[in-house]
């Protein structure tokens, strides 16, 4: 079973801006390759975080509104929310240590 959760733009306020705990949003596609590289290392770090950080997954392909309202111009992008708003944003794919870093930066 996935530990990150799938969001689409008619879930987005509801799982993101309404969260109690912050939320880790990565922005992504199937055909993004770094987005792909990095997809075991955010499953890996949702189950470390669980219940203090959630980390959901939205695919622009399918979901282009909550991107376009954040000005996505690259994937992957990964937005961490706190209180409903973005505190922290980060393009490109990055080794796990490195996205657990910027993370505990950012909680």
């Amino acid at each position: 079973m996935a530990n990150t959760q799938a969001v689409t733009d008619a879930e987005f306020d509801s799982e993101v801006r309404q969260s109690s705990t912050p939320v880790v949003v990565d922005f992504w596609a199937e055909w993004c390759g770094p987005c792909r590289q990095i997809g075991p290392s955010l499953e890996e770090l949702a189950a470390e975080y669980e219940g203090r950080v959630k980390i959901v997954k939205i695919n622009v392909d399918e979901n282009p509104e909550s991107p376009a309202a954040l000005g996505v111009r690259g994937i992957p992008a990964l937005f961490l929310f706190k209180d409903g708003q973005v505190v922290s944003n980060k393009i490109g794919a990055a080794p796990k240590a490195a996205l657990k870093a910027w993370i505990d930066e950012s909680i």
